[in-house]
């Protein structure tokens, strides 16, 4: 990028802090880019914005530019495209992460690098009466081998440690946390978990989806403050991604509490789609059914988040076919069937939209068995979440029965080789089949996952219209036939995930009466090549038209 384009771009976003907020402001001489509704690339020049922060009407290239407005703000010919919103993420714990307490593992190479973060970040904080953080994937080590009790026993000893694997679906701990937690070799596996157990039947110190719990429990809750301080580095990190709304999915009652603190402040500034954390509370939160729209469009409990099965790299996939890296493995169901129907209904009768996870072939075959039986169709806009094993025969029934897909492109470069480990090369007909499932008339929301994967959408973007990771590999992409275009991709970020959260009309696209969330990018992406698209940084992010914020 030259020096003009960034002289250009930084004039335009200070042009824009400085305007007054007045009724009928255009802003204008700007290159727009937004998706249609059917995901094809839309080029503007102008946006007419009223003192509440809505969009009046957008002004067509070479289109007249109208005269009777009150502000008119020259952009210089900024690029500008829509606030773009992540689909499926996790606010809290996005932000817990970003606080100095917590031990980011991303990236970590091998268990002797897992132990010397560890080990440093034990001596930085020797106050903290408990050791936590999460990021780790064994898929990295060379040997491939699970962290244990011991090697973290190893390097601290004397306070309990618990670390979560990257996807959320499996820790480890020290001995002095399995102590505290009372684990010991007669302790049960919990239904939809697993406590892994060496020859001599030992605990290990790997818990697995549901078994997590019998740890998490006795770690001390944050505090109002903590919690609060979590909020406001979460979104300041959504804003500077160009994020100006994201699916919270498993909101609990402390993180809707947090929420409704910073929106009663008048400090809510990314909107929040929030699912609960299953029944109890979303029956705590919202009561009979979904909450209103709070605070101009910025907070609503709308859905519940359910799971089915755990996730690829902890083998909790449920299959319907044995892991090929593990024979006699089909996978772990987080909740039985009989389970998810008893809270799915609860939820429909109540009006609220459904959101399950569901990784592996059987798990999706279960989840949409049970949408085919609630027969509420396109209406609900129920969703299945993450979606990345189908089996290729169940692929046509999420359109027929109105299910939402709601999937992650970064998951797919991250997990390619797994797949390929996990499934043997002829179970991957299904695999993270964006374009397949768009082509039956499957709608598609895109996001990110966030803290399981970094929330910056641009990669999001690149991901999708190449199917490639950062290395560039494989090269051509991986199933390269089920890459999205980019005026689909960019729906997928913007028009159709708000659809997915019951947004449309109200943001996630540049039409008339909707707000004016937007942002001033350093490139067209149109433009660039797939792989540049990447690399795009946000200089500037508005919500009701207001600078919220404006790169350093």
């Amino acid at each position: 990028m030259t020096r003009m384009i960034l002289l250009a771009a930084s004039t335009a976003a200070t042009a824009l802090l400085a305007a007054p907020a007045q009724a009928d402001t255009l802003y204008h001489n700007l290159d727009g880019l937004h998706a249609s509704a059917s995901g094809e690339l839309q080029r503007f020049a102008g946006m007419i914005v009223d003192d509440d922060g809505r969009i009046v009407a957008l002004v067509e290239p070479g289109g007249a530019l109208p005269s009777a407005v009150d502000e008119m703000v020259d952009l210089q010919g900024a690029h500008v495209l829509p606030g773009l919103i992540d689909a499926h993420g996790h606010v809290m714990g996005l932000g817990l992460a970003a606080l100095d307490t917590e031990l980011d593992l991303t990236g970590t190479a091998s268990i002797e690098e897992l132990q010397q973060r560890v080990a440093a970040h034990a001596a930085a904080h020797p106050d903290l009466p408990w050791i936590t953080g999460r990021g780790w994937n064994q898929e990295l080590f060379s040997d491939g081998r699970l962290p244990s009790a011991a090697d973290l026993d190893a390097v601290v000893a004397d306070r309990p440690v618990w670390l979560g694997r990257v996807d959320g679906h499996a820790a480890v701990g020290n001995s002095a946390a399995m102590r505290l937690a009372g684990i010991t070799a007669e302790t049960a596996d919990p239904d939809g978990g697993a406590v892994l157990r060496d020859e001599a039947g030992q605990a290990t110190g790997v818990f697995v989806d549901a078994a997590e719990a019998l740890v998490n429990v006795h770690i001390p809750a944050p505090d109002a403050a903590r919690m609060d301080a979590a909020l406001i580095a979460a979104q300041d990190f959504l804003l500077s991604q160009g994020i100006t709304a994201i699916a919270d999915m498993g909101t609990s009652i402390a993180d809707w509490h947090a929420f409704r603190r910073a929106g009663d402040a008048d400090a809510l500034n990314v909107r929040i789609m929030s699912y609960a954390a299953a029944s109890a509370p979303a029956a705590a939160i919202a009561g009979t059914g979904p909450t209103p729209w709070l605070y101009d469009d910025r907070l609503r409990m709308g859905g519940i988040k359910l799971y089915s099965d755990g996730a690829l790299g902890s083998r909790g996939a449920l299959l319907k076919a044995d892991y090929e890296d593990d024979h006699g493995n089909r996978g772990l169901p987080v909740m039985s069937g009989e389970q998810l129907r008893e809270q799915a209904g609860w939820a429909a009768e109540r009006g609220f939209q459904l959101a399950i996870h569901a990784i592996g072939d059987a798990a999706n075959a279960e989840v949409i068995s049970i949408f085919e039986e609630l027969g509420s169709g396109h209406e609900a806009r129920h969703r299945i979440e993450h979606v990345q094993i189908l089996d290729p025969a169940d692929l046509p029934r999420l359109s027929a029965a109105g299910i939402i897909a709601s999937m992650q492109p970064v998951h797919q470069t991250s997990d390619w080789q797994m797949a390929e480990k996990r499934l043997g090369m002829d179970r991957l007909g299904g695999a993270y089949a964006w374009k397949s499932l768009l082509d039956a008339g499957t709608r598609l929301a895109l996001g990110s996952d966030v803290p399981v994967e970094h929330p910056n959408p641009f990669v999001g973007l690149k991901v999708a219209v190449t199917r490639e990771d950062a290395q560039g590999s494989p090269r051509g992409g991986w199933r390269a036939q089920e890459a999205l275009t980019l005026g689909q991709a960019l729906a997928g970020f913007t028009g159709w995930a708000a659809y997915a959260g019951m947004a449309d009309g109200r943001f996630g696209s540049l039409q008339p009466g909707a707000h004016a969330d937007f942002i001033i990018v350093d490139r067209d992406i149109s433009a660039v090549s797939p792989q540049a698209i990447a690399d795009t940084e946000v200089i500037a992010t508005y919500v009701d038209g207001e600078a919220v914020w404006v790169a350093p």
